[in-house]
Order: structure tokens, then C-alpha cells, then sequence
């Protein structure tokens, strides 16, 4: 095994098939295969499995990224010290983000580390919440930003701090919004954008549809709310997201807030494996983080 071998499995990875990561990497579809089959045959798992036309990771194939993220990062670490006689890396601060997270929620939650006494390195990384917990568990991360605490009955030993919650608003592009049809009136029959199931917010939501005998079309299911942002700033639907990020959901899509329900309220949590913060940093975030929800004002309907 080599760092070569890790960049092939990362490009691969990260362009979904070997033919888009050769031309990528000004190699030939032959040599990229063929290293990864000995990155394979290394490890003694398959890392990539069919889909489409293109290839996936199986299990084994997402836990060694992260370990292969982790290195190449540490070898380019190596080259630029190296290069400009810095002998100094700082301390790293690896933060686990939930894809149903808002990205810019998570951006106001982590910004406080940019203004900390003692600079730090900020390695982020996204995806479902069970493989963040599993990287958690496995000191691989030193925190998970999560829409939930621990699920009940997974085998993860940690801590979920909560850090607060927002009640829940309705946005639309406004060439969406009919005139004299009042809110939440206008979701009737109207087309609607939502969290993927993965989303502790998304019981709340289709619950309070069906009291309200409210029965939109669903034209979209999203694991990743920046994407149902796009789709609903090009007027494919009406989205929900939290009313304390309002201003900066309206500015940034250019949509306009359409209503808020109060008792639909999506929470934020920090989970890690300790109970009681040794790591300054952390202890920042915490502190910091729960005046986030209510320092970021809502846009009014």
C-alpha cells in the first residue's frame, strides 16, 4: 500500500467511477483499475461495488476513506511543511456534520473556532448520521452536529448535548405563491419539497399535515437541505426549514418566508463521546453554540 494507491481509491471515490477519476488524474482507465485492485487485494475487501454505470462504496470501501482522507491529508501536511520549513501543524478539530443539518446552521454552530485564542485545524466531514456515530465510536471524530440525540438502541457509547431548536417555516419562490390564498391554506394540493426520512423533523411535518387535512404533492425528498434549497429557490415547490435561519434562506434563494408553525420545532445536538468536555474547543462550541438559534434573526411572511 501507498499514498498512490489511497489518491486512485480517493479520486475514485469521490468521481464515482474509474473512467471520470483516470481522466481526472491524466492516467489511463487500465492503470487506475489496476492499482485499486491491488489497494484490494492489500486489504482483503472489496471497496467498490456496481451502480449504474458507475461505482459505489461498499462498507468497507466508507470506513477506509475516512482513513484515506486522514492520510493523504497528512502527507500533504508533510509536503507543505517540508516545503515552507513550518515545523508547526496545528491541533485538528474533526467535526461529524448530519447531511439533514443546515449547512449554514452548521457554518454559525462552528464559526466561533475562527476567533478562538489558540488556532485550530477544522476537518469536516458529511454524511448519514449511524456512519457518523460509527466513526464517533471509533476516535475517529471528535464530535457529531446531529438533528437528534444517540437513537435508542444503537451501540454507540456517548453524549448528546443539546444545543437548542427553532420552530419550523414554510419558504416558496414567489412565483409559487398564489394571491389571496392564506397560509398553511396554500400547501393544499400545492407542491411540496421535504427531508428525506432520515430527518427527526419529518414525522413532525407529515403529522401536522395530516391534522391540518393538508394534502400536498410531494414532488421531492432531500437527504441534503442545500439541494432542496436549490430546487425550491427554482420554484419546484414549497420546503420547510428552520424560521431562525429565515433572513438567510430569503436573501440567499430569493424566496420569501410563507408561514411558521410553532409546535413543529426541529432541534440541534452535539454529541460526543464524553460526558463531561476535556477539549477546549469543544467546550467553545457548547458554549457559544446555544445563543446561535436565537441571535440569527427570522425574516418576517
Amino acid at each position: 500500500m501507498n499514498l498512490n494507491h489511497l489518491r486512485y481509491f480517493w479520486t475514485v471515490s469521490r468521481m464515482g467511477g474509474v473512467a471520470r477519476a483516470a481522466d481526472h488524474l491524466n492516467l489511463t482507465p487500465q492503470t487506475v483499475s489496476g492499482q485499486i485492485k491491488r489497494l484490494e487485494a492489500e486489504l482483503g475487501t472489496a471497496l467498490f461495488q456496481p451502480a449504474g454505470r458507475g461505482l459505489e462504496l461498499t462498507e468497507a470501501g466508507r470506513l477506509a476513506l475516512s482513513f484515506a482522507e486522514e492520510m493523504l491529508t497528512l502527507g500533504d501536511e508533510l509536503k507543505s511543511a517540508l516545503a515552507t520549513g513550518h515545523s508547526q501543524v496545528l491541533p485538528s478539530l474533526r467535526v461529524g456534520i448530519a447531511h439533514v443539518v443546515p449547512k449554514s446552521l452548521a457554518y454559525h454552530l462552528l464559526s466561533p473556532l475562527n476567533e478562538a485564542r489558540d488556532p485550530i485545524r477544522l476537518l469536516c466531514r458529511e454524511g448519514p448520521i449511524d456512519l457518523l456515530l460509527a466513526e464517533l465510536a471509533l476516535h475517529r471524530l471528535d464530535l457529531v452536529v446531529a438533528d437528534r440525540p444517540i437513537p435508542a438502541g444503537l451501540a454507540v457509547h456517548g453524549h448528546s448535548h443539546r444545543l437548542g431548536e427553532s420552530p419550523v417555516g414554510f419558504f416558496a419562490a414567489p412565483g409559487l405563491i398564489p394571491d389571496g390564498v392564506t397560509f398553511p391554506a396554500c400547501l393544499d394540493d400545492a407542491p411540496l419539497l421535504l427531508p428525506g426520512p432520515g430527518a427527526a423533523v419529518r414525522g413532525q411535518i407529515e403529522r401536522w399535515l395530516s391534522q391540518e387535512r393538508l394534502k400536498p404533492c410531494i414532488r421531492g425528498e432531500f437527504d441534503n437541505g442545500a439541494l432542496m434549497k436549490d430546487f425550491g429557490q427554482a420554484g419546484a415547490g414549497y420546503f420547510p426549514a428552520p424560521i431562525s435561519l429565515a433572513e438567510e434562506i430569503c436573501a440567499r434563494y430569493g424566496v420569501r418566508l410563507v408561514g411558521a408553525i410553532e409546535r413543529i420545532r426541529e432541534s440541534f445536538w452535539l454529541i460526543t463521546v464524553e460526558r463531561r468536555i476535556s477539549h477546549p474547543a469543544i467546550r467553545l462550541l457548547i458554549e457559544s453554540a446555544r445563543d446561535v438559534l436565537t441571535t440569527v434573526r427570522p425574516a418576517s411572511p
